[in-house]
């Protein structure tokens, strides 16, 4: 075979591969357009139950006093609220938190500052640490960058008066999201998760997953599942998993919204995606031998495995781009295949996308040209994270452990300047393709090779965005007022609820 027949060959293998990926996006569209919404309780009947809010945190200066202050003025009987500030820091946080906790206890709320003697586990063992120490029947967890309004467990009880309810997850909104492309990119992507992803699941009677943060737990789901643990970077979706594996059903409510704060830079953004790739991988690896072990139907199993491994995208749309590269820069005539080849490549690779997103932002009330451009942006984001997100999938693919590497915030009120640290070979790998794209790009329009110009261009404006924005002061790494210091395996002299002297 020559070797522009093997370009278009593995050209061609990369786009029935990623066929599927697409029509996965697609039926997960018309789920949700085609079914009517599910009927979930919303208002809780008979007495109020205990409800332990769990804050699991780890060296964030800059929004704990913010995160603190939204869970203290939850409302619900002081009595039967309970607030645990599961603090890992080893840097300034834990005394600004330990000062803020004095405040709201002098106010009589039952808010505890719990610290570990080491941060095993990570967020996992933090929360597994709370569970252990808590009073309540239901267990709110609320990451660091959430900012809950003050009704927010009474709309999350309702669903729970039906006893097989295991957890009520809400949706995410953004204290922020149009401060730039980046930003807008994120939104989108988290709109579309939950206004169609988690709805449309949620309407089949499919598995889907609590995200970490803004939902609630029945206490005895998560011990009846096994409790929380850290074999996996994604503690939500394997304890979510296990439930539902164990019968629990999960509620979602799409009008229920707390917002977060998104991350401000591309480096914290990767930091993020690739917490939640490799997880992701992971929990793909420990947890598809039971679904499809289990009496379930052959639906719940293929979506499931749909859902875990959607990952993969990444490392085949990098390869995408990297065949297109090939073909363009070395002038190949279109990788010696008919221009109508390349035209449904081209839509094959951006309609399901385009389709998806623009009703997102749709379902979310976006205006028409705002919805525009930010679609546009999210298919930049999502093209020029391929790099760092592929060796993610690697990673969890051959079973290599990394620790939870938490996600820069700046808060509202900045008091350290955390740095987004790594990242180096990935951000030059990114620079290498996108001029690399950018010169088959130009090398095709030369040659007048319009077929399969569209294509290469629209990959190459993905690698430029993001190597632009990985290259604009202060993009990708941040000076520190007070560096955090190293994580320290131990920290003597704390005890359980007491900062140490």
């Amino acid at each position: 075979m020559s070797f522009d027949g093997t370009i278009a060959t593995a050209y061609l293998a990369i786009l029935v591969l990623l066929a599927p990926l697409g029509a996965h996006r697609l039926r997960l569209l018309w789920l949700r357009l085609r079914l009517p919404a599910r009927d979930e309780s919303r208002d809780w009947t008979g007495d109020l139950p205990v409800v332990t809010v769990q804050l699991p945190v780890y060296n964030e200066a800059n929004v704990v006093e913010r995160l603190l202050d939204a869970a203290c003025t939850l409302a619900h009987p002081a009595d039967r609220l309970e607030i645990q500030l599961l603090d890992d820091s080893d840097d300034e946080t834990a005394g600004i938190a330990a000062a803020r906790v004095r405040r709201w206890r002098a106010r009589g709320v039952d808010v505890r500052h719990i610290r570990r003697s080491a941060r095993d586990g990570f967020k996992a063992g933090a929360l597994a640490y709370g569970l252990a120490r808590a009073r309540g029947e239901f267990l709110l967890v609320l990451d660091a960058d959430f900012v809950p309004a003050p009704d927010l467990i009474r709309r999350l009880l309702g669903p729970f008066t039906d006893p097989g309810v295991g957890a009520a997850q809400a949706a995410w909104d953004h204290l922020e999201d149009g401060g730039s492309w980046l930003t807008r990119a994120q939104a989108l992507f988290l709109d579309a998760h939950f206004a169609i992803e988690h709805e449309a699941r949620h309407r089949a009677g499919l598995f889907f997953n609590f995200n970490g943060s803004a939902g609630m737990w029945r206490r005895d789901c998560v011990i009846d599942a096994g409790g929380w643990s850290a074999d996996t970077l994604t503690e939500d979706v394997d304890l979510s998993y296990r439930a539902q594996l164990a019968g629990w059903r999960f509620a979602y409510l799409d009008d229920v919204r707390v917002p977060a704060e998104l991350p401000g830079t591309l480096r914290a953004v990767e930091i993020q995606q690739e917490r939640w790739t490799q997880g992701g991988i992971q929990s793909a690896r420990k947890l598809l031998p039971a679904v499809w072990r289990a009496p379930l139907p052959v639906a719940v199993k293929v979506e499931a495995t749909a859902h875990l491994l959607g990952h993969v995208v990444h490392p085949l749309t990098l390869a995408l781009g990297a065949a297109l590269a090939a073909s363009g820069w070395l002038g190949l005539a279109g990788a010696a295949l008919p221009g109508w080849v390349h035209g449904v490549a081209l839509g094959m690779a951006t309609l399901p996308f385009l389709l998806f997103y623009g009703v997102a932002c749709r379902l979310r009330r976006r205006r028409a040209g705002d919805s525009v451009r930010r679609t546009g942006d999210a298919l930049l984001l999502g093209l020029g994270l391929g790099v760092p997100l592929t060796l993610a999938v690697l990673r969890g693919l051959v079973g290599w452990r990394t620790g939870f590497a938490r996600t820069p915030k700046a808060g509202f009120r900045r008091r350290v300047a955390y740095a987004a640290a790594g990242g180096l070979p990935g951000r030059w790998t990114r620079a290498a393709l996108a001029v690399v794209l950018a010169g088959a790009a130009a090398n095709l329009a030369l040659g007048g090779a319009t077929a399969s110009l569209p294509f290469t261009g629209l990959f190459a404006l993905g690698y430029l965005a993001s190597t632009a924005e990985s290259l604009r002061p202060g993009a990708c790494r941040a000076t520190a007022d007070h560096p955090p210091r190293s994580a320290r395996k131990t920290r003597p002299g704390v005890a359980d609820g007491i900062p140490g002297q």
